[in-house]
């Protein structure tokens, strides 16, 4: 197939989810003189923490470099869930984690989920919240059967409603004989990701919390009084600073920088599908992912007439050209009916990987930071910006797992994934090495 092939005549370079919410920098706002708290960072972290700081009646600004809603937050593809991976680092070394800290890591990840549930339904977003569950394919049956290691300890810590799938009942969940069974957790979601951010927008709007773009912050100093946080658009005193950025995250803060992995996930969007054939593609609308360590995510739009498509078809950032190809690819290895299936929209955005595969929030020389969601940060995100927000307004009632001193770096690394295409071709031949060896 000729790669121009594959792109329908009306094919955007943006996201699909930019058709309901297109990021804005809207009119500019004067910037405060003097706030409690400077947030830096306009994603779900950044926003969740403001919301819960208003509601805690602490004054606050929100600081984006870009227009509101740029990055990760109205780029990913919007499945929810309240995982954790633990024991796995970003380079596959396995790291002891202690029996009673993963019971509690596995807790918080499933409260992450009934935060944003009950935020959303307490603001009222209109977001197509629906909780129909994933399914994660297995690669080889090896890894089948380290999922159902994993499930007990899965149902009995995080409530995860999880259950094993053989491969004779997988077309109960995907019409594709692709995968070797895998588990179905019962116990996530999904929802149109920049409808989402937009509904958060719109409340910490309400409650009269400055959220400024293109803002971008060049420098953060601190004084006898607190912070002064200065911008491309003005300077800002602040008696508490958050870092917020995420798979963003820059020069401005190198400690922090240095402690994360931004990775690039790629997304497609097809055109309308027939409507019986969009029917019988995930029958029950749940979001599917893989095993694979070159993971590949997808699942219907909102509207069950496209098939939404991601994974990483490079780690680093590439154009729709050299992404879009690879991941018709592996869609239609999938889903060979979906063969003739036109991309309408494809796009990128930044995930942040820490060293030990887990979400961090904590204090790094004074400053808060709450960053690290390793590819599923739409509940985690907010759930770190709620629990950062009551532990600045002192009103935690107990001590979030994801809040431990340990932050790991690396010696030999400053911030610069310089390595990552040779990661990503490495995965791959692994993969593919896992996968002729199960056959």
């Amino acid at each position: 197939m000729q790669r121009s092939a594959i792109f329908h005549a009306d094919f955007k370079s943006m996201p699909y989810w930019w058709e309901a919410y297109r990021p804005t920098a809207e009119d500019p706002l004067d910037l405060p003189r003097r706030v409690r708290v400077a947030i830096v960072g306009g994603g779900y972290a950044g926003l969740s923490t403001a919301l819960e700081l208003a509601k805690q009646g602490i004054d606050a600004v929100v600081l984006e470099a870009k227009e509101l809603g740029f990055g990760a937050s109205t780029r990913n593809g919007g499945g929810v869930s309240g995982g954790v991976n633990i024991g796995k680092s970003f380079s596959g070394r396995t790291i002891p984690v202690e029996p009673a800290r993963v019971d509690a890591l596995l807790s918080d990840g499933a409260d992450a989920f009934s935060t944003i549930e009950r935020l959303i339904a307490e603001e009222n977003i209109a977001c197509f919240w629906n909780r129909t569950g994933r399914f994660v394919g297995a690669w080889t049956p090896k890894h089948y059967r380290s999922q159902e290691a994993r499930l007990a300890k899965l149902n009995e810590a995080a409530q995860s409603g999880a259950y094993m799938l053989p491969r004779e009942r997988q077309r109960e969940e995907i019409a594709s004989d692709y995968y070797y069974g895998g588990m179905v957790v019962e116990r996530s979601a999904n929802l149109h990701p920049a409808l989402y951010y937009k509904g958060l927008l719109d409340a910490v709007r309400r409650r009269d919390t400055p959220v400024c773009a293109r803002a971008p912050v060049t420098r953060i100093s601190p004084h006898d009084r607190g912070w002064s946080v200065a911008t491309e658009r003005g300077e800002i005193e602040a008696d508490e600073v958050v870092i917020a950025t995420n798979g963003y995250t820059g020069d401005v803060t190198p400690q922090l920088k240095r402690r994360l992995v931004p990775l690039a996930s790629h997304i497609i969007a097809t055109e309308e599908l027939p409507e019986d054939l969009a029917r019988s593609l995930i029958p029950k609308r749940r979001t599917l992912a893989d095993t694979r360590r070159v993971l590949c995510y997808y699942r219907m739009s909102p509207d069950g007439r496209r098939m939404i498509f991601g994974g990483r078809a490079r780690f680093t950032q590439v154009g729709p050209e050299t992404s879009a190809p690879i991941l018709h690819r592996f869609m239609t290895d999938r889903f060979p009916q979906l063969r003739d299936a036109k991309v309408t929209h494809a796009w990128t955005g930044n995930v942040a990987f820490t060293l030990d595969a887990l979400p961090h929030m904590g204090r790094q020389d004074g400053m808060h930071y709450l960053m690290g969601c390793n590819g599923s940060g739409v509940a985690m995100m907010t759930y770190l910006g709620t629990q950062t927000a009551r532990k600045i307004a002192g009103i935690a009632n107990y001590h979030c797992s994801f809040d431990a001193p340990e932050f790991p770096d690396h010696p030999l690394y400053s911030g610069n994934p310089w390595f990552l295409p040779a990661i990503g071709g490495w995965y791959r031949l692994l993969d593919r090495v896992d996968r002729i060896a199960s056959k």
